[in-house]
């Protein structure tokens, strides 16, 4: 049985409203900076809304369903795999930095963090940082966090809407001013705060950095761009084409006018976010309507699903 999601709200500082406006998110939180769409962290669960399992977490209703709804892929996985969120960034994030599963799992207990990004939306003249633009050293690159310069030795990329990002873990990278974005993550909540703009959080505060962390994880030369195949496929009346491919999650980019058929496999779940529109989603003589900003998550075994409408998702599996 498909189930339908709401998500878990996060009000950091450097959010907007967009969210809320655009995407029919209900918070009481100002700012809103982030949704989980799909989230069975303890930092924020999405929870089930409608049907039998109306109000459980997403991790109570996979306690309740059994492993089988995730499919025989997440078997490799000691938790579940991946984390899906909607980021409105009105203002600049912090230059950021994640570790690798093994750094992390030795210092902090907790899975590293590899994702990608997909710019759902920016102002004219946003960009966003990924990766360093030089080879630098640790120490030379700690110097310049210390003086205020660290950004010169950024990799500053101007975004438009559509563009994909594939960031793997120790890469430098900082979501800019004014962009919307939907990120598919592993299923982490650690990330290491590299440099602020010396912002300070509601209580007056600077926002604590993890620089010695952050050294010993991050990658200080240029990143190479992740290269896919993005040839569009037809199925339907959908066309559709690989964003990003990885060990922890393959995400695709669907656009509907009309019908298409996806299956979901015994091997892997199958997650949507609506990006636009609206429509129907059909399976085993059940009918649920979506919309834009909507999050659904499909079983493993689910079988052929029918979806119609005049719509454009992000589909996630493993």
């Amino acid at each position: 049985m498909i189930q339908k999601l709401k998500p878990a709200c996060k009000d950091y500082l450097w959010g907007g409203t967009r969210l809320k406006e655009q995407y029919g998110k209900v918070s009481d939180m100002t700012p809103l900076a982030e949704t989980w769409e799909l989230s069975a962290h303890p930092d924020g669960e999405s929870v089930v809304s409608g049907g039998e399992f109306d109000g459980l977490t997403f991790s109570q209703y996979i306690e309740k369903c059994g492993n089988q709804v995730l499919g025989t892929r997440a078997e490799a996985f000691a938790k579940f795999p991946v984390l899906i969120k909607f980021i409105d960034a009105k203002q600049a994030l912090s230059i950021q930095v994640h570790p690798s599963d093994e750094f992390a799992l030795e210092i902090e207990g907790e899975y590293g963090k590899t994702e990608m990004w997909y710019v759902m939306d920016c102002e004219e003249g946003a960009y966003l940082y990924f990766g360093v633009n030089q080879e630098i050293s640790k120490e030379d690159f700690c110097r310049r966090i210390n003086n205020n310069t660290v950004t010169e030795v950024l990799n500053k990329v101007p975004v438009k809407k559509g563009d994909v990002f594939f960031i793997e873990s120790g890469t430098i990278h900082a979501i800019g001013a004014g962009i919307l974005i939907c990120e598919i993550q592993q299923n982490s909540n650690m990330t290491y705060r590299v440099y602020d703009y010396a912002r300070r959080d509601a209580q007056g505060n600077l926002r604590e950095l993890h620089i010695e962390k952050a050294l010993a994880v991050s990658k200080l030369s240029p990143s190479q761009a992740n290269q896919w195949d993005d040839t569009l496929h037809q199925s339907g009346d959908a066309k559709h084409k690989l964003l990003a491919e990885c060990k922890y999650f393959t995400t695709e980019h669907y656009t509907c006018d009309g019908a298409t058929t996806i299956e979901a496999k015994d091997e892997t779940f199958v997650s949507l976010v609506i990006l636009e529109g609206k429509g129907e989603i059909i399976s085993q003589g059940e009918k649920i309507s979506f919309q834009k900003g909507d999050s659904l998550f499909i079983p493993a075994g689910e079988g052929n699903v029918t979806i119609e409408g005049q719509c454009e998702w992000i589909q996630t599996t493993i």
